[in-house]
């Protein structure tokens, strides 16, 4: 019996595996790249008193570089490349992407405006998108959450977290 996929009404519907696989491979090819060109930056031979400092990461580059293109041959000429199998669902990618990407705003929220702010907005946003709560409760909630942690690493244990580029909470002197 074949799965109904709700989101697009085909039968197992989603993102092949090649099609992830040429992305992973390509991803780290870039990687790889960015290690191997810094490497010369910073010196990838040997001189007359050892290594330079870029000369393992280059090779570590040329390696990962090397991986990836094999995978990327794999892929696109070998047989498994051509299988058309579903790597993940679109509900299944729908699922975690909910969750990816308010985390990956989560981050640059804590740049911004520090972990304290970003943090209650995170979890009262949470709260209210996933969990369905009020907004009242989940505003409570997060900005509790956040004064305990002020709290405990601020106050108590002396231990400063970060206040963000345009640090909010400048005006309580900490």
């Amino acid at each position: 019996m074949e799965e109904h996929n709700e989101s697009t009404g085909v039968p197992g519907a989603g993102i092949s595996t090649s099609a992830v696989e040429i992305l992973v491979s390509l991803i780290f090819l870039l990687i790889g790249g960015i290690v191997v060109f810094d490497s010369f930056r910073l010196g990838a031979s040997w001189s007359s008193d050892g290594p330079q400092a870029g000369y393992f990461p280059f090779y570590i580059g040329f390696i990962i570089c090397v991986a990836s293109l094999v995978i990327l041959g794999q892929t696109l000429f070998g047989k498994s490349g051509r299988s058309g199998k579903v790597f993940v669902e679109w509900s299944a990618l729908k699922q975690v992407l909910s969750v990816l990407l308010p985390a990956a705003v989560y981050v640059v929220g804590i740049q911004l405006f520090g972990i304290y702010l970003a943090s209650a907005v995170y979890i009262a946003a949470f709260m209210i998108w996933l969990g369905n709560y009020s907004w009242f409760k989940s505003i409570a909630l997060g900005v509790a959450v956040s004064i305990t942690g002020f709290l405990t690493f601020e106050i108590w244990f002396q231990v400063p977290l970060y206040k963000g580029v345009f640090d909010p909470l400048g005006f309580l002197g900490y």
